[in-house]
């Protein structure tokens, strides 16, 4: 695209994004993925989920035309990604987990050389160059060897490449791997901004708060299928009722004010009398107006009173049995040598 063409955003070319059915990929006898659907709307962000080798990065290599599929068919912006690859091509940016960039040159030459093979002209590349430094934090090493740069200084210079030319549909596999809390916030509002402006993104990640704070749907991929999918609020709904916690002032009411608790939220609660906390399962939130009425009728005073949605960690743990990093939980490792000590 050069600097003379009008942009085409994912507004101009349909609802769906991402139309995918039953995608499969094997490697010898390993089913990478077995049969993944996924349907991504324009202008959103999705986030796809699941434990290392869960089969993200090949779902999203064969949605970007880097790997042919064995079976099951998928569509980008309803172009095929097998038998309209050319199209599709043009029609997609893709950063991957590890740096593209050239450690001979610096990062500015780096910008330059992509805006130029993007078809940008030598002042607008320069403008587009500085930019993106800027934004990233990096116009002070703009100069210096790539080879001299840190491991995350190289994530955000390959990121910012992969946006010269903003295409109406982005792969970001892991994106914000390597990356400080400072800059790794700084993409995230990069993310944001890239779906105001007309594009849609794809997301996998591991940091499962990055998906919470981004993604509009989530799917979670475990050993090659698509387990779970929908909104952030709808996958914490699956796995159970937030949690009502208070502390009351004076102890020595605590009984009272389980009373109260339990005769309001018809519920039996799980009390830490030394503490002065209560805590129980609330599966409608607006019960707690109800409460604080309750506890001022009877001059109880609270301390401090929270109430708490399951978090995506939970739902990851309870879907997969494991986090992202791919280790067991505790329940799923005893289950395991309860099965080996009964066989």
């Amino acid at each position: 695209m050069n600097n003379t063409q009008q942009r085409t955003t994912g507004n101009d070319l349909g609802d769906w994004a991402i139309e995918a059915e039953g995608l499969v990929k094997t490697f010898g006898d390993k089913h990478a993925v077995d049969g993944v659907n996924l349907n991504v709307k324009a202008g959103t962000i999705y986030g796809v989920l699941g434990p290392n080798g869960a089969g993200k990065t090949t779902t999203i290599r064969m949605l970007g035309t880097l790997l042919r599929p064995d079976g099951g068919s998928a569509k980008i912006f309803g172009h095929d990604v097998v038998k309209e690859s050319h199209i599709v091509r043009q029609l997609i940016g893709l950063t991957g987990q590890y740096a593209s960039v050239d450690e001979s040159l610096s990062a500015n030459e780096n910008l330059m050389i992509f805006s130029r093979l993007l078809g940008l002209g030598r002042a607008e590349s320069k403008r587009k160059t500085a930019e993106l430094l800027e934004e990233f934090g990096l116009t002070e090493a703009a100069k210096r060897p790539i080879k001299g740069f840190s491991g995350g200084m190289r994530r955000r210079l390959d990121l910012a490449a992969s946006l010269i030319a903003q295409p109406p549909l982005i792969f970001l596999d892991e994106p914000t791997t390597g990356l400080d809390p400072r800059t790794r916030a700084q993409m995230w509002n990069t993310i944001r901004q890239l779906v105001k402006t007309g594009s849609t993104v794809l997301l996998t990640t591991q940091y499962l708060d990055e998906a919470d704070q981004l993604a509009d749907r989530v799917a979670v991929i475990d050993q090659g299928h698509v387990v779970a999918e929908g909104t952030v609020d709808d996958l914490k709904a699956s796995v159970g009722t937030a949690s009502l916690q208070l502390r009351i002032q004076e102890p020595t009411r605590i009984e009272h004010a389980r009373q109260i608790v339990e005769q309001i939220l018809r519920t039996e609660t799980s009390v830490s009398a030394e503490a002065g906390k209560i805590t129980a399962p609330m599966a409608n939130a607006n019960i707690a107006a109800d409460l604080l009425i309750a506890f001022r009728s009877a001059g109880i005073d609270l301390a401090e009173m929270s109430v708490q949605k399951p978090t995506l960690d939970e739902v990851f743990l309870t879907i997969t049995g494991q986090d992202a990093s791919g280790h067991a939980s505790q329940t799923s490792q005893e289950s395991k040598a309860v099965e080996e000590l009964q066989v």
